[in-house]
Formats: structure tokens, sequence, C-alpha cells
């Protein structure tokens, strides 16, 4: 079901970006007067289509793209044949190319412009919660295995980051700090100060989703007992609502994450524990962990997180660079695969990788978040200079417009058939390396 739910997320995601990438694309054509002889959703074969006017509008079965077929322009399509008729007013080819330029922006303009919209939108509608410096050091970060291998220590306190100042935790795992050669963070452990810094590599081993699942460290979770649930091994072993855990079996349960590990460690067997109750009184419970892990109740956080709310001014602003600094990181990330310090099968995702991301249950405000950051990367990929992508057309419509000399149609149609051998490899890497990833 997990993966059913992925997939829908990921179909919708992807229609409603191609959709509006194509439809910029078929707007600006028929803007300047050329013929749209076909706009698809999805790759062929056909599903359901229908014709208005002069446009076919179509769903294809493959939903990983789109196209719109412009008459006079040489495309994925590869129709040479009605190239070598004298061109047509209404064609691609007849046009000016600056207005041939604004039809190529088209769609790659619509997506910066969705990506805009949907940032604002989360900023203006949901505001912003966030974990305080103060909050975060009440507590002391949480360690993962990657953290651990470079030197952090689960309750350590972060002073610094880079030498600056911080105001909330999400600025010690952001992408100017992980993309950063060397970052560096002040460490309080105890009663000692020092300087911890990444090591050279660290970004390599981040990328790695299937071994570090993209963490180095957290924040530690003090939590009590919700609710619960009727019938469960919590129920029976007297477990109440506004419990705290103090220990399991004499170790130390006060955070989450600790008491997570513990019962892992004690599947299907009896612990002791020691919680203290909503009156302050404690207890030791005799509680039998399941075969999963879980002992069957819904914890509650006892953390302070801040939230700020943004009026619509403030949302454009926040959102607008929210969304730019998408395609910042994009390229920074593109310079060091290419620089070779991280590993492209570690960092690259294809159409399975982005499922992923989504997640098996359905959270529309992760859902707008994810399309949002989606279309700008989009965008980004559109604008690479690569034939057979918009930024390929962009190149050789550049080209002509500073030259004023036109590419013969036979280059063009070679250069198409390079770009999409190339596009086609890329998408085989990418489907090949989410199975690897997920299987080996």
């Amino acid at each position: 079901m997990e993966g059913l739910i992925m997939a829908a997320q990921l179909m919708l995601g992807l229609s409603i970006l191609v959709g509006l990438h194509e439809l910029g694309h078929l707007l600006a054509a028929k803007a300047f007067g050329m013929r749209v002889e076909k706009y698809s959703i999805g790759f062929p074969p056909k599903i359901f289509g229908f014709q208005f006017g002069e446009t076919e509008y179509s769903f294809g079965a493959i939903p990983l793209g789109g196209f719109v077929k412009i008459s006079g322009m040489i495309d994925e399509s590869l129709d040479t044949e009605t190239m070598s008729a004298e061109p047509q007013p209404w064609e691609f080819r007849s046009k000016p190319a600056w207005q041939r330029l604004i039809v190529m922006m088209g769609g790659i303009i619509v997506n910066v412009i969705t990506g805009i919209v949907i940032f604002i939108f989360m900023n203006y509608s949901q505001g912003e919660s966030y974990l305080t410096k103060e909050a975060l050091n009440q507590h002391g970060i949480v360690a993962y295995p990657l953290g651990e291998e470079v030197g952090f220590k689960t309750g350590d306190k972060v002073l610094e980051v880079n030498g600056s100042d911080y105001n909330r935790f999400s600025d010690l795992i952001n992408n100017d700090v992980i993309l950063k050669e060397n970052s560096t963070f002040k460490i309080q452990r105890e009663d000692s100060i020092f300087t911890l810094t990444l090591p050279t590599g660290f970004l390599d081993k981040y990328a790695d989703k299937k071994k570090y699942d993209g963490k180095f460290i957290g924040f530690r979770k003090p939590f009590e007992v919700r609710q619960v649930m009727a019938g469960s091994a919590a129920a029976d072993g007297g477990l109440e609502e506004g419990d705290q855990f103090l220990t399991v079996n004499d170790k130390p349960a006060k955070y989450f994450e600790e008491f997570q590990a513990l019962l892992k460690e004690n599947k299907e067997k009896k612990i002791a524990a020691v919680v203290k109750g909503a009156n302050g009184s404690e207890r030791t419970l005799a509680l039998n962990v399941t075969e999963d892990g879980t002992l069957g109740f819904y914890p509650e956080y006892r953390l302070d997180f801040a939230h700020d709310e943004y009026t619509f001014g403030e949302s454009v602003e926040k959102g607008t660079t929210e969304a730019f600094n998408v395609v910042w990181v994009n390229i920074k990330a593109f310079g060091k695969i290419f620089r070779g310090e991280v590993s492209a099968s570690k960092s690259l995702s294809g159409p399975i990788g982005i499922a992923q991301m989504f997640g098996g249950t359905w959270n529309w405000s992760k859902f707008w978040g994810l399309t949002g950051l989606l279309s700008m990367v989009l965008a980004f990929m559109n604008f690479l200079p690569i034939p057979a992508l918009d930024g390929g057309h962009v190149v050789f419509l550049t080209y002509e417009m500073i030259s004023g000399q036109k590419p013969s149609d036979k280059f063009l149609e070679g250069a198409q058939k390079v770009g999409m051998v190339l596009l086609l490899g890329l998408m085989g890497f990418a489907i090949f390396n989410d199975v690897f990833k997920a299987f080996f």
C-alpha cells in the first residue's frame, strides 16, 4: 500500500509540473501564431485524448515527461518529412529567432513561476515552526552513525557553525553547511569546548542515503506517553497517559531515540521500565516488547518549538528566496559531482528515489513542498545546454541571434538525436541506480 501511495504522489506531482511546463510552450507558441499539433502529458502509448481546434490533447501511459509538437520544429518526434517543404507562416521555423526563443523558454518560465508560487503559498498559509538554538542546547544533539564517525557525540551542544552564531537547528544542517568545504562546529561537551571540522569526503558519505539515511546529527526528543492503545503490551503492563520513561533495564530512556534503541535491543522480551507519572510519582513496570520493537502507545515530544507567521509580503520575499535557493544548491551540487567530490551514483535519484522522498503516507503539506522543489529542479534541468532539452534549443537560438546565421536543419536533426541518446542514457542510469540502491 505504501508503494502505491508513493507512486500516486509521484505521478500526480509530475503530471502537474509536466502539464504546466508543456502548457508554457503551448501558450507562447499560440501567442505568436504557431500551430501546435499535439499536447501530451506523459509519453506514448496514448491512454486517451481529444481534439480541440488544431491541437490534440492527450495523456500518455508513461508518466515521466510530456511534449508539445509545434509545426515546423525539429523535436523528439524527428518528423523531418515536413521540414523538406517550404516553410509556412504558422510554422515554428518561419518565426523570428526572438519569438522562437520565448517559446522554448516558456516551459522553464512557467516551472519557475510555479515553484515560486508554491513556496510563497506554503510560507503564507503555514508559517514556519523551528527549534531554536536555546531549545536545542537544553538537551543537546543526537549523533547519528555518520555524525559519530566525524566526531560528534549525542548530548553535544553546538555553540557556533562556521565561526558564526545561529538561530535554529536547521541552520546546522542546511545546504550551505553541507556543501561548504570543511564546515566547522564549535562544540561544548560537558566542561570542554572545541572546534569540530567536517573532513574531506564527508559530502560523499552524506550522499549515501542507503548507509547513512542522509543524516548526521539531529535533536534529542524528551517525550511522554500521549495515548495508550487498547489491548497493547503498554496497556497490559499498566502504562498510562502522561507517563515519562526514566530507565529501561537500568539504562537511561529519557529521550525517544535512546528509548527506541533499547526497545529494538529487547524485541520479544520483557523489560523493566521506571516511569514517572503525571503526578510526579515513580513506579516500575514490567512490559513485553513486541516482535516489531514497540509497546503500543503514541508519544508526545516535550520540546518548545518556535513558530513564525508571515505576512503576504514577507511570504513573497521568503518564498522567492527559497525557490531560487533550490537552483543555486543544484548548481553547486553538480559542480561537486563534476569535480569528483561526490559520487553521482550516491547523489542522483531517478523516479523511484523521488517517489521515496514523498513517502508512504499522503501528506498534502509535504506533497506541495516537494512539488515546489521539483518544479525548480525541472526548470534547472531543462535549462541545461543539452540538445533535446529546452536549454539546447536556447543555445542554438542564442547563437542564431548573435551571429545572424541559423544552424542547418540537418545539424539540428543530428543534435536532437545526440541529445535524445544522452537523455535516454541518463534516464536509464537514474532508474538502474535507484534499483541498485534499493536492492543491493
